[in-house]
């Protein structure tokens, strides 16, 4: 049966791994370690998934686009990296306005009213 188009937009799909698995384990560890590249056998010893798991899980992280692969090393993928540092400026810039409220009446003196035609 087909579902509307906004209850598709609120299917969460892409939300990540969830907690307590391989994947969620590997990636948590690579986003701490956004600035280095591993192998599969130092991502086995830095977490607690088995190094039989780690390989056919960096698989499935790099077919999602979580990872990137060159040669015997693996890292967080760039998307990722994007992602988490939109998210922390995100969050930044919400908090600094925080402390001070919004001036309307100041952002109006400079506001653009799209019905207006500026050709």
């Amino acid at each position: 049966m087909p579902i509307s188009t906004d209850r598709f937009d609120e299917i969460d799909d892409d939300s990540g791994p969830s907690p307590e698995t391989n994947a969620h384990e590997i990636l948590s560890f690579l986003q701490s370690h956004a600035d280095q590249a591993f192998t599969r056998g130092e991502i086995a010893q830095a977490t607690d998934v088995t190094d039989g798991s780690v390989g056919p899980t960096l698989v499935r992280l790099r077919e999602a686009g979580r990872v990137d692969h060159k040669g015997n090393y693996w890292r967080v993928s760039d998307h990722v990296r994007s992602v988490d540092a939109a998210a922390g400026h995100a969050a930044d810039v919400a908090a600094s306005h925080e402390d001070e409220p919004m001036a309307y009446d100041d952002w109006q003196d400079y506001a653009v009213d799209p019905r207006e035609d500026r050709a």
